[in-house]
C-alpha cells in the first residue's frame, strides 16, 4: 500500500531533503510504490499541488524552496487498477488536503469520489461540526462497523492555517503499516516508515547540513490526533 509524509515546522523548512528521503523510502519499499505520486505545500497561505503519474524516483521534477507545510504520497494501487494521475494523492476539496493508506474490503457506505480513498475522505467530512479531530473519531469508527475487513486505514489532513491531524489504524503488518514520527532539524515529520540513513556518520539522507540522527517513535495503533510543531 501506499507511503505516507507529513512535515510541519513553525517557520519556513527547506523540502528538498524531506522529499529526498521520501524518494528513497518509495523506491526502496517492499511494496512498489511507482503507481504516481503527488504533493502538496502551503506558498503565501495558499496550497500548491502537484501529481504526476510517473514513479517518483524517476520524476526530474521536484517542488523547490521553502514552506511551513508539505504532505507528499507515493501511490500503490489496490491490484494495479485505477492508474491515473487523478487518481494520485494528495486530494483537494479547497480547503483541506488529504493523503491515505491502507486496506478496506466490504465497505458499506454510499459516498462520491473516484477511488476508494478519496469517498473515505468525503465520507469523514460529513461528521465535521468544526472539530475535525472528532469527525475523523466518529468517521472512522462509522468506517469500521461498517466493513468486513479494514487491515488498515492511515490517513492525514491539512488545512491551510497548518492544521494537520493524523489518524492511524491496522490490523495487521505493523511492520509496514505503523505510522512513525520524528523531529527532523527542527520540524515535526509523520512517515509511513523512517528516514533512510546516508553512510555518513550521524547523519541523515539529506546530506552534511542535517543535525545527527533523529530518534524515530511509531505512532500508536488506534491514534487520532492533532500535529503541533515543537
Amino acid at each position: 500500500m501506499c507511503r505516507l509524509l507529513c512535515v510541519r515546522k513553525d517557520k519556513e523548512f527547506e523540502m528538498e531533503e524531506h522529499l529526498a528521503a521520501f524518494t528513497a523510502i518509495a523506491r526502496d519499499s517492499r511494496e512498489y510504490q511507482g503507481h504516481g505520486w503527488g504533493c502538496a505545500w502551503l506558498e503565501g497561505g495558499r496550497w500548491r499541488l502537484y501529481r504526476n503519474i510517473a514513479p517518483l524516483w524517476e520524476d526530474r521534477w521536484r517542488p523547490s524552496g521553502s514552506t511551513t507545510l508539505l504532505l507528499a504520497h507515493a501511490r500503490s494501487a489496490f491490484r494495479d487498477e485505477g492508474i491515473r494521475v487523478e487518481n494520485n494523492m494528495p486530494f483537494f476539496d479547497g480547503e483541506r488536503v488529504f493523503i491515505f493508506n491502507g486496506e478496506l474490503h466490504g465497505v458499506r457506505i454510499k459516498e462520491h469520489g473516484r477511488i476508494g480513498a478519496e469517498k473515505v475522505f468525503n465520507f469523514v467530512k460529513r461528521f465535521d461540526h468544526g472539530d475535525f479531530r472528532l469527525a475523523l473519531e466518529r468517521g472512522i469508527d462509522a468506517i469500521r462497523k461498517r466493513s468486513r475487513l479494514v487491515r488498515a486505514m492511515n490517513m492525514i489532513v491539512a488545512d491551510s492555517s497548518a492544521r494537520v491531524h493524523v489518524a492511524t489504524n491496522f490490523r495487521e503488518d505493523p511492520e509496514y503499516f505503523q505510522m512513525h514520527t520524528a523531529e527532523v532539524n527542527g520540524a515535526h515529520v509523520v512517515c509511513s516508515e523512517p528516514y533512510p540513513q546516508s553512510r555518513g556518520r550521524g547523519r541523515s539522507i539529506a546530506g552534511p547540513a542535517a543535525e545527527a540522527t533523529p530518534s524515530w517513535t511509531p505512532v500508536g495503533n488506534g491514534t487520532v490526533a492533532a500535529i503541533h510543531s515543537d
